[in-house]
């Protein structure tokens, strides 16, 4: 790849890139004053596609999930695009204070980071492409999805990878806070939401009856005590627990809301299979269990010597950044199960994600857009080796 990255180099306008630095900030602090719980990003879709039709993209539109999407032409139409994603969405209600603050060099603020920085990302290296009149050798489909987020699962990426799929040789997907870091596998994620049901009573008339929450507590010590497999890393937790009617009544209804992961696919069904087991083994006529799956995200692996891969540690390097190659669970996980070349890359650093005094570093933004920049216009050439 060296080659192809000293001819991106000379593409890029140090003093350009700098003020597109600011750009971004800016347009992350206006993003994120936008509500956008899962299942709710109207609003912010709306934005993202005004500035798409702004900057002249082609074949602006959306879809039912609120996904976005726009054409960036390239030099060889007949070549497969590549896909540059950023989910939208945020863990936040809408209910979620939003106010921002800027401390130091910092920007404070719900889901600043997560993903309102990367969605500023992606708006970004399109502004740099249009202002400076860089046209790629292959066509960029620059697409906003929904539904990343916890129950979203994955929904929006879904549905944009379906219908962009027969269009595309690859995918860079954008997180705000993952600069430095380079995802290339994504990791199996099944979400069940376990429910307990008895016939409930009365706290003192009824003592000795099943409670379904006491049922559901003693369920989950024992998932609690299961010892899943450090390779592959596979892990779970109980993230909410839910149910009662009142102090004095014996619970007729309570359910949890369990959260699987493993780098394999195997291993996660066999930490399924044993919770499962443990289900059964506690179900009886006066306390029955049903479990729901309410997430399934797919593996998805692509190889650290794969030319993306490459290119994006070659960027990374070029900015006095030394890779470190993850697994995890984003948008990404939809293309890499399809076998689909997809890498997750970041804009800037920071911190305390999903909580409501997450924030984002506004110095390392110029790096980040230097590397998103260096690896889309590489990952574009038509020798570049992505298919």
């Amino acid at each position: 790849m060296k080659f192809q990255m000293d001819q991106t180099v000379k593409q890029l306008d140090s003093y350009h890139v700098v003020s597109l630095a600011q750009w971004v900030a800016d347009q992350a602090a206006l993003i994120q004053q936008i509500p956008a719980p899962t299942f709710m990003e109207q609003r912010r879709a709306e934005y993202v596609r005004s500035r798409f039709v702004e900057m002249g993209l082609q074949e602006v539109s959306d879809d039912a999930l609120y996904n976005v999407y726009g054409r960036l032409p390239g030099r060889y139409p007949a070549l497969p695009a590549l896909m540059v994603v950023a989910h939208t969405d945020t863990v936040f209600g809408p209910e979620t204070d939003l106010s921002l603050r800027r401390v130091g060099d910092s920007l404070h603020g719900a889901g600043i980071g997560d993903n309102s920085m990367g969605v500023a990302g992606l708006l970004g290296a399109l502004h740099y492409l249009t202002t400076r009149n860089l046209q790629l050798e292959r066509d960029v489909w620059f697409v906003a999805t929904s539904c990343e987020e916890g129950l979203g699962d994955l929904k929006g990426m879904r549905a944009a990878f379906e219908r962009l799929q027969g269009q595309i040789a690859g995918v860079i997907n954008l997180e705000g806070l993952a600069l430095g870091h380079i995802y290339h596998a994504g990791i199996a994620v099944k979400r069940l939401h376990i429910t307990a049901q008895t016939g409930g009573g009365h706290s003192w008339l009824h003592f000795g009856r099943p409670s379904a929450i006491h049922a559901l507590m003693q369920l989950g010590s024992k998932i609690s005590a299961l010892k899943p497999p450090q390779r592959p890393r596979t892990t779970f937790n109980i993230g909410i627990v839910e149910g009662g009617t009142s102090i004095n009544t014996i619970a007729p209804s309570a359910g949890m809301w369990l959260d699987l992961r493993s780098e394999q696919t195997d291993a996660l069904t066999v930490l399924e299979r044993e919770v499962r087991n443990l289900v059964n083994h506690m179900t009886t006529d006066e306390v029955r269990f049903r479990v729901e799956v309410v997430g399934d995200r797919p593996a998805g692996y692509l190889s650290p010597e794969h030319p993306l891969v490459q290119a994006a540690i070659e960027s990374l390097g070029y900015v006095g950044m030394r890779a470190v190659l993850e697994t995890g669970s984003t948008d990404g996980n939809v293309p890499l199960a399809a076998g689909c070349p997809t890498v997750t890359v970041g804009i800037t650093r920071g911190g305390n994600a999903h909580r409501l005094d997450e924030y984002a570093e506004i110095a390392p933004i110029r790096e980040g857009m230097i590397h998103l920049l260096m690896l889309l216009i590489t990952a574009a050439r038509a020798d570049a080796g992505i298919v």
